[in-house]
């Protein structure tokens, strides 16, 4: 039998619940997933790769516990369907928060299927308790010292707590 891998891309910056909700439906259609950071010269993020990645690595061992070790994540700076297949995919995850999204997420898929025909792209839409979470908000939201708990994995908290002390 075929291993089914899926490549999850985003920033990650930081990882949110909204994120961990996709990553967990991704598990539950995949026998690996592939979480992708994507790096983009242009942008400066929060938190650097190797910080999302120790970010993601111990927010899925608390909050994944046995399938932590399906997860393997990566960088990449070309095409999400070049760094599918790079790990071998043969599914692209993208998690919906609301119909904006899905517009978005429809057109990159019509495109990635012209380019990519033998990567199947899956849509996961988020549980309604983490629709409304985007890791812009939480970023503003923490560099304004409000309270992002219930958005964020409890490393993650702490992390972001060292990037902007009270």
């Amino acid at each position: 039998m075929t291993k089914r891998t899926a490549f999850y891309a985003g920033s990650f910056d930081p990882l949110t619940n909204g994120h961990l909700d996709v990553l967990k439906g991704a598990l539950a259609i995949a026998d690996s997933v592939v979480v992708g950071i994507g790096l983009h010269p242009g942008k400066t993020p929060l938190f650097s790769y190797e910080e999302r990645v120790a970010l993601i690595e111990r927010s899925a061992a608390d909050e994944l516990a046995g399938d932590a070790g399906r997860i393997k994540v990566v960088a990449f700076d070309k095409l999400v369907i070049d760094a599918a297949r790079a790990h071998d995919a043969s599914i692209m995850i993208r998690g919906l928060r609301d119909g904006t999204d899905l517009d978005y997420e429809m057109q990159m898929a019509g495109m990635n299927e012209t380019m990519a025909p033998d990567l199947q792209t899956v849509f996961l839409p988020a549980s309604p308790s983490v629709r409304t979470i985007t890791a812009t908000l939480v970023r503003q939201i923490a560099s304004m010292g409000g309270n992002i708990e219930p958005f964020v994995p409890s490393v993650v908290l702490a992390a972001l707590k060292q990037k902007f002390p009270a």
